[in-house]
């Protein structure tokens, strides 16, 4: 199995149907989840201030999910998180989503590098330290467009 960073949470009752069911749309929830989760590892937030009080973030680009089996309340589910690319600007992220050995669903998350400007419009820019050197570092990379960057 590929290096991946791993993520666990519990199903809550306000995330399932009568039947006790995931809805559908708390795979993303999971997703991003994790993507904090994989920033926080280091420390960082999914939002970053600089000094001059400009917000860097993650926009998202694309985003699927493809599902195989229902999560249930209460299960415990493992949210497995690797970098299948790294672009100058945009990072593209893999998540699987298991109950123990049975994979529940497969998702994939396209973000870019953005600025959020005073005036609330965002600017896709290069991505910025601190997430640069991180993610070129990352042992959860696969292949990499970044220069400076060996490709895998």
């Amino acid at each position: 199995m590929d290096a991946q960073f791993v993520y666990e949470r519990r199903v809550a009752f306000a995330e399932t149907d009568m039947a006790g069911i995931v809805h559908f749309s708390n795979y993303y929830r999971y997703m991003e989840e994790a993507e904090h989760a994989y920033f926080n590892s280091f420390g960082l937030s999914i939002m970053h201030r600089r000094e001059d009080g400009v917000i860097i973030g993650w926009s998202r680009v694309n985003s699927q999910c493809q599902y195989l089996a229902p999560a249930r309340f209460g299960d415990v589910l493992q949210i497995a998180v690797d970098i299948e690319r790294l672009g100058v600007k945009s990072v593209c992220w893999r998540m699987r989503i298991f109950r123990g050995e049975q994979q529940l669903a497969t998702g994939r998350m396209k973000t870019a590098c953005c600025l959020c400007k005073a005036d609330h419009t965002l600017e896709s820019i290069p991505i910025a330290a601190p997430y640069s050197e991180h993610l070129q570092e990352s042992p959860y990379l696969q292949q990499s467009d970044s220069p400076g960057t060996p490709k895998s």
